[in-house]
């Protein structure tokens, strides 16, 4: 499967990082590359269940691709986030509802490094990007 040109790129960014140190740096600055909402977006109607932190999710439908714009107050997560968004953003519905984010985080050299907690967060936004892109 073809990646979309964000998610190609992140990944070239991150298979040049040979420690954790170094990928927790650059995770740091791609959650600095992400957009903020404006506050009458962190609403509780955009608020993703299932994250211990607050996160916020807003998605828009293109023609038949989706897109998908985020908020929370953790650092880390915020690059997470990013990195999630790079992955989804400009997929179709189908793509999107197919999905598996257990081997991009893997690609990207994250997986063993993130907590239950985390994964649970992350799969909680997933899921609902999965919903908000429902047919």
């Amino acid at each position: 499967m073809t990646l979309p040109p964000d998610a190609a790129a992140a990944l070239a960014r991150f298979a040049d990082c040979t420690s954790w140190e170094a990928r927790a740096r650059l995770l740091m600055q791609e959650g600095e590359r992400l957009a903020p909402l404006a506050l009458e977006e962190q609403t509780e109607a955009n608020q993703v269940q299932g994250c211990e932190s607050q996160v916020w999710l807003v998605g828009e439908r293109r023609g038949a691709r989706w897109y998908f714009r985020a908020a929370t107050d953790a650092r880390l997560l915020r690059g997470l986030l990013a990195l999630l968004l790079a992955r989804v953003n400009g997929l179709d519905g189908a793509r999107l509802q197919a999905l598996d984010l257990g081997p991009w985080f893997s690609e990207l050299g994250l997986q063993r490094q993130l907590t239950p907690s985390r994964t649970n967060g992350l799969s909680a936004v997933l899921k609902q990007m999965k919903a908000t892109a429902q047919p």
